[in-house]
């Protein structure tokens, strides 16, 4: 186990006193690492720092699991001084600061898209017990359901669903059948237009009279809104009220907000030093830029891109555009580095690349 954990995190950490932590002296009993992604800058990460602190206190002091759990901070900060001060803050160790290598390849081993995420993963194989930690440290505080691993679905949505017309029906009723968990919001458009065209499929496979079922997961921000767009669904809904079913619902699945700040913070860590390096380059040649960057989220202008231009929605992906040319030049990589960009880059500036019609 300590063997995968130096692998995973390197030889050695840093806690807040600015001492080195030796990865093997973890402890053999250590079953569980919650990789606390954030950055110091982040109003959310310091509002979740402070509900983790006080999770982790009492986790520590009271659970009988308390030698099986340590948190390790993954920062995004690119100021030692703001990292530091965050750092005095934690009760927990954590990447050192220089060690960006390592901050950017667990980023994107664990495909973390938004902060404050907290993952937790096994510590003998590294994989991923529970995505959504941030769920657990509000609906587990006293650290009851550890190790917060995946429990069977009817499981977790056991209890009434909604149809449109205010009937219910158990969740029983979904035994043999194929289930579509939808996890959706009236304030997200994306969504909005996925369900106009998800109606028209469930009912095609209804009128078929395959055994199919749709289970709506909402993530409005009142009942209202709630009530509103599920009038527009023919199919089931865990009742609004039942936020403990919707949350455990979004633990299993590993559902987060995407509306989150710094949803895109590793990806823009990584881009903007190169972007700045390239645009320094020509500035001082008086010349202007040839390329503008940018980090494409989850939102219309992104979207309507994506559509525009025939690209997956799929990540890691690296493309650059050229309107004029109605042209495109993409690189599907499995992961994306600083060196894979600047190479990426450098092709397309020597004409390397071979481009695709839009």
């Amino acid at each position: 186990m300590s063997e995968f954990l130096v692998n995973l995190l390197g030889e050695r950490l840093v806690n807040s006193e600015k001492a080195e932590v030796d990865v093997q002296s973890l402890g053999a009993k250590l079953s569980l690492v919650g990789l606390f992604f954030g950055c110091s800058l982040n109003a959310p990460c310091k509002q979740f720092n402070a509900s983790l602190c006080e999770f982790y206190s009492k986790f520590k002091k009271t659970s009988e699991h308390k030698d099986k759990l340590e948190i390790v901070f993954i920062s995004s900060d690119q100021d030692q001084k703001h990292w530091q001060d965050f750092l005095q803050e934690m009760q927990w160790p954590a990447l050192p600061f220089k060690d960006r290598h390592k901050k950017m390849k667990l980023w994107n081993k664990y495909k973390v898209t938004s902060i404050p995420s907290l993952v937790f993963v096994d510590a003998t194989t590294g994989k991923v017990v529970c995505r959504n930690g941030l769920l657990v440290v509000r609906d587990d505080p006293k650290g009851l359901e550890f190790p917060w691993g995946p429990k069977p679905f009817a499981e977790v949505v056991a209890g009434p669903l909604l149809r449109n017309n205010r009937q219910t029906t158990d969740s029983s009723s979904l035994e043999g059948h194929y289930v579509g968990v939808y996890f959706s919001a009236h304030w997200c458009p994306p969504c909005r237009s996925l369900t106009r065209v998800l109606v028209e499929s469930y009912r095609t496979v209804k009128e078929s009279g395959q055994k199919f079922e749709i289970v709506f997961v909402s993530a409005d921000r009142s009942e209202e809104s709630f009530k509103q767009y599920f009038s527009e669904m023919p199919w089931l809904a865990v009742p609004y009220s039942d936020e403990a079913r919707r949350s455990r619902l979004n633990r299993l699945y590993g559902i987060q907000d995407a509306e989150e700040e710094g949803e895109l913070e590793p990806a823009k860590e990584l881009i903007q030093p190169i972007a700045e390096k390239l645009m320094a380059k020509y500035k001082a040649k008086e010349e202007e830029t040839p390329l503008l960057f940018f980090v494409a989220g989850e939102d219309d202008m992104s979207d309507s891109l994506r559509d525009y231009t025939n690209l997956p929605e799929a990540a890691p992906l690296l493309t650059i555009l050229d309107m004029s040319a109605r042209a495109k030049y993409v690189r599907d990589v499995e992961e994306i580095t600083p060196a894979v960009v600047e190479q990426f880059v450098g092709d397309f500036l020597a004409e390397k690349l071979k481009p695709e019609p839009i």
